[in-house]
């Protein structure tokens, strides 16, 4: 089966093809929120075989795989890595009109210049092809970075990380550029509370804070968000359902804590009261030095209980909300901004029902004094698609100002994953050349030009600043 991408893939008019090839092809890549492996990037890790730098924890194949009545034994089993890719060949074809099979194609592409749609009946030619070009340097963890021409990524860290790996790239300076994301969900997961004081324990050791009471967890933590600091670290990240906002102080939260480090449970409102108060203190934290936070709103996870159990999560088995959020996002929001401790915040919204509820909500917030303090972030996770990402950017573009936008990432966990960037630039110069075509925008190549340039790469240069 011959592959259907050419040089103008999704460009639909001639002016997108003026922007993607003169503006946004070649631009360095700014990855600032994705969940590589810094290890493996630190050790520069030459992967054995494809299925190990393709299929392992991309958990949107093995949702496939199983739709397509694959047994669990191919997808996180204990198959082979090549009976795993013979597997997930068989899925391939069926997967038209699912943003796998576009990313699919362009990763064999950018990577192996294989130009061919992945079957049967190639597969195992495919297999032995790209495992043996993953033996090369040039396809090792940073070699694989560097082909997609990726400047920067950022991973994403717990707060008890050590940040080993990530100390050993900075002092490396032929390994791409990786700096670690604070995402603390740990820190205020008190539903359980024996997990939660095992956290602890893990927290005090890192942090040489003894944690007796609330306010010594903050210490801790302010302590590893120093610590992320020093060590490149310049954003937050936090994955919620929906934020809770509570207008008044209806519990003690000193009170709460202790008694979750006596084991006792708490109710699911002290569970929302004690996630708000600690977001609250840790985003005001972020404002005071400096960082960006992001907030991952709308995910239900871990749906399927029994194939929890048995896999484990982040597994495959997580879905779109439909949580209300829009008045508690403005609570949270107007806190911090009441007393001008709002820190640069990137909101990403799982719900395309939502889309112009945060389009708005940020708009709210923006005072200028910073270019584009407010953003609503790229397409994510299910929504990370053509139309998915089609919707995102006009939303942006109908309520607020797409050219300060700082365009997209990855999210993934594979190296392989950066043709993601290419797949955004396209459509992105696809929407606004349309737009020229019917004589929406101006034909001004070089202006339009420098817009696309911003929304791919200076935006977020110039946004995140990282040293």
């Amino acid at each position: 089966m011959n592959s259907f991408l050419t040089k103008d893939f999704l460009l639909q008019n001639d002016y997108a093809v003026k922007l993607y090839h003169n503006y946004a092809k070649k631009l360095p890549i700014i990855d600032y929120h994705n969940h590589l492996s810094p290890q493996q990037v630190a050790q520069d890790t030459q992967f054995k075989n494809i299925t190990q730098v393709w299929l392992y924890g991309d958990h949107y194949k093995w949702r496939a795989m199983r739709a397509f009545g694959i047994d669990e034994k191919y997808i996180t089993g204990n198959a082979t890595d090549k009976e795993k890719f013979l597997k997930w060949a068989e899925v391939v074809p069926y997967t038209i009109k699912n943003p796998l099979f576009h990313w699919t194609a362009l990763e064999l592409k950018a990577y192996f210049d294989i130009d061919e749609i992945l079957t049967p009946e190639n597969a195992e030619e495919i297999y032995e092809k790209t495992s043996k070009i993953l033996q090369q340097k040039s396809h090792s963890a940073n070699g694989l970075l560097k082909m997609q021409n990726v400047e920067s990524i950022c991973t994403t860290d717990d707060p008890a990380d050590s940040l080993e790996h990530h100390i050993a790239i900075q002092e490396d300076t032929s390994k791409v550029k990786t700096f670690p994301t604070f995402r603390p969900d740990q820190s205020f997961a008190v539903e359980n509370a024996i997990t939660y004081n095992k956290y602890l324990t893990k927290l005090e050791n890192v942090s040489n804070v003894t944690i007796h009471n609330y306010d010594d967890l903050l210490n801790a933590l302010e302590n590893r968000i120093n610590f992320f600091n020093e060590n490149g670290g310049r954003l937050s990240d936090h994955g919620f359902e929906k934020l809770s906002f509570f207008e008044n102080d209806i519990y003690d939260i000193h009170t709460l804590f202790n008694k979750v480090k006596n084991i006792e449970s708490l109710t699911t409102e002290e569970v929302d009261f004690f996630k708000f108060k600690t977001v609250i203190e840790l985003c005001k934290m972020y404002h005071k030095i400096g960082w960006t936070q992001q907030f991952h709103l709308g995910a239900i996870r871990n749906n399927n209980k029994r194939l929890l159990d048995e896999l484990g999560p982040d597994t495959g088995f997580d879905s779109i909300g439909d949580f209300s959020q829009a008045k508690a996002l403005s609570g949270v929001l107007n806190k911090l901004d009441s007393t001008n401790q709002l820190a640069k915040t990137i909101v990403y919204n799982l719900n395309p029902s939502h889309s112009e509820v945060f389009a708005t909500m940020v708009g709210n917030f923006n005072d200028g004094t910073i270019k584009g303090k407010m953003q609503y972030g790229a397409a994510w996770w299910f929504l990370d698609q053509k139309d998915g990402m089609e919707k995102q950017i006009n939303a942006l573009s109908n309520l607020g100002l797409l050219s300060c936008f700082i365009g997209m990432l990855t999210d993934s966990r594979s190296f392989l994953s950066f043709p993601r960037h290419e797949y955004f630039r396209r459509i992105l110069c696809n929407i606004i050349g349309t737009d020229v075509k019917n004589g929406e925008l101006p034909a001004d190549e070089a202006f339009l030009g420098k817009i696309v340039s911003d929304i791919c790469y200076k935006n977020a240069k110039n946004y995140f600043n990282f040293q």
